[in-house]
């Protein structure tokens, strides 16, 4: 028994007519016959009542039709969902990334891939005490937005675009893009940031920037989260340097100071991955970086 056949028997149930059915399914009306003929043979019933007048169904016919009718409808979904997850439409796609990306590229990403494939969930992560390559490699996240490239050979990466740090300080303070002249500017102010000890590559970008300018930061509060340290200093309680990008969700009575120095994003991947969802989402990906290149 074959789905085609089913097909050709519902069609048949639903027309009564041979040869209006053949040609509703592009067969010869003796080949429909002979389907149906193997049909009844196969399963040991009748299913129509045939003479020179009329096709009608017999009571098993009509049991058949009733049942095979939603079962039809069903396969025929499962069928296009199973369509859709080898386009790479469907599915799910599991992605981490730093706080920094949040309210620019992460945003603009996320509302692409919405309207690109709409039936795709994404979950989102923002781990801090875990290391994006481990989460790829124990299969917790498919895709991570990082600031250095892949190390592990099992993974892949791609360098997206780079972007200023910036000194970011309170709106009120007096210190402007034009006035700048270095760090030294604020070596007596107290600095909201990564606790410096951090063996992260954020953190060594970090470093090295201080180490420029020869200060040694009196780092008054230690946060990963741009978000509460840009708080914080709206409130009033220090300084800090981060990514520009954080620009983009900032409080109005904050400022950025552009810095001379530059962070990466990379993009990266289990490097055997090959689902239709993770590649569709990667050229989506470097579509989206291309607008955050110049800034």
């Amino acid at each position: 028994m074959e789905l085609q056949q089913i097909r050709n028997f519902l069609t048949l149930a639903q027309e009564l007519h041979f040869w209006n059915t053949a040609e509703k399914v592009y067969i010869t009306q003796s080949a429909l016959s002979r389907q149906i003929k193997a049909l009844e043979e196969e399963l040991g019933v009748t299913l129509f009542e045939r003479n020179k007048r009329r096709v009608k169904l017999t009571e098993a016919g009509a049991f058949l039709r009733d049942k095979w009718l939603p079962m039809m409808d069903e396969i025929s979904r499962i069928h296009r969902q199973a369509q859709r997850i080898h386009e790479g439409a469907y599915g799910t796609i599991s992605i981490g990334y730093p706080g920094s990306v949040t309210y620019g590229f992460l945003q603009e990403l996320i509302a692409s891939i919405d309207q690109l494939f709409p039936d795709l969930k994404v979950e989102l992560f923002e781990p801090t005490d875990i290391s994006f390559e481990q989460l790829l490699l124990n299969y917790q996240m498919d895709i991570a937005f990082r600031r250095d490239p892949a190390v592990n050979p099992a993974l892949q990466s791609i360098w997206l675009y780079s972007e200023h740090f910036a000194l970011i300080v309170p709106k009120s303070h007096p210190l402007t893009q034009e006035n700048f002249t270095g760090l030294q500017d604020v070596k007596d102010e107290k600095f909201i940031t990564s606790g410096l000890h951090h063996n992260t590559f954020y953190v060594s970008n970090l470093r090295q920037i201080f180490d420029h300018y020869g200060v040694n930061p009196n780092i008054h509060i230690e946060s990963d989260f741009g978000g509460v340290i840009l708080s914080l200093i709206s409130r009033g309680l220090g300084v800090s340097i981060l990514p520009s990008s954080y620009s983009f969700s900032a409080p109005p009575n904050v400022r950025f100071i552009t810095l001379p120095f530059q962070v990466d994003l990379h993009v990266i991947w289990r490097r055997e991955d090959n689902r239709p969802v993770l590649h569709n989402v990667l050229r989506e990906v470097q579509q989206v970086a291309g607008k955050f290149k110049t800034t």
